[in-house]
């Protein structure tokens, strides 16, 4: 994939922040935007995903769909060489919802939801004991602005 990074052109990339603004338009009304045939849309998005530039198509909720879930960013240190089965239990842990690995101050980011602070607190203290982990910080997200 990275040898595929490299190869994009303009118009691959402005088909790529289309996309990520409205993935459900249609093919038609990218190739007007572009200024390209319908042709060059559909085998630019077929090359962009079937070399893993595109991986999928998703749904983004607004935070406020979401009215009872607490969301929260935890910096993760770790001891010695436990990365790796650090990030093993923090992928089995319910409530990680995105884990990041990072360089700086924190070995990971794990982005946590839950759906009450009873939950999130249990949540926390799960994630405190796991074997390998020196310490962490946690904030709890209270607005969301686009950038």
């Amino acid at each position: 994939m990275t040898d595929t990074l490299s190869t994009l052109d303009d118009t691959d990339r402005q088909l790529i922040a289309l996309l990520r603004d409205d993935a459900r338009l249609p093919v038609s009304s990218l190739a007007q935007r572009l200024r390209v045939a319908r042709g060059t849309v559909v085998n630019r998005l077929r090359k962009l995903e079937s070399s893993g530039v595109i991986s999928g198509y998703t749904v983004r909720l607004m935070a406020t769909a979401e009215t009872h879930q607490i969301r929260a960013w935890m910096g993760i240190a770790i001891e010695g060489n436990a990365t790796a089965a650090v990030r093993q239990a923090l992928r089995g842990e319910p409530a990680v919802h995105t884990l990041h690995s990072t360089n700086g101050r924190w070995d990971f980011v794990a982005e946590l939801r839950a759906d009450t602070l009873e939950a999130f607190d249990r949540a926390l203290g799960r994630i405190r004991v796991i074997d390998g982990i020196a310490s962490t910080e946690t904030s709890i997200l209270l607005s969301t602005y686009k950038a």
